[in-house]
């Protein structure tokens, strides 16, 4: 498993993400989404494998404003909009090669570690 998790360390489920694969040691990268966020071509992975960028955006996200503004522009410029602003992205966001979830999935990374 090639495990990367984005996140601030002010996320309590980033948090508990790290928890759940140190307790297991399983090897991870961790990335802090303040510092350096997801790269286009990994925003673009993790968006197909999660089931669109719908899927990404936290409703809960502190800047409201931000918020409406990417739920209300043109579809086409909804992706360039978050990419310069991942405080409005679920956290974490935890990639295994191809395969990602955003939020805290535990249920999901269970079946990884099946998969050897």
């Amino acid at each position: 498993m090639n495990i990367q998790i984005f996140g601030t360390k002010k996320s309590a489920d980033t948090r508990k993400a790290e928890r759940y694969f140190k307790e297991r040691r399983i090897k991870f990268q961790s990335v802090d989404l303040k510092e350096k966020g997801l790269s286009k071509g990994e925003f673009q992975s993790v968006c197909r494998a999660v089931g669109g960028l719908e899927e990404m955006i936290d409703p809960e996200c502190r800047d409201k404003d931000l918020l409406a503004l990417i739920r209300y522009i043109a579809a086409e410029d909804r992706l360039e909009k978050v990419l310069e602003n991942q405080a409005v992205l679920k956290q974490p966001i935890v990639r295994n090669g191809s395969q990602a979830t955003v939020g805290y999935r535990p249920e999901v990374w269970k079946e990884w570690e099946k998969q050897g």
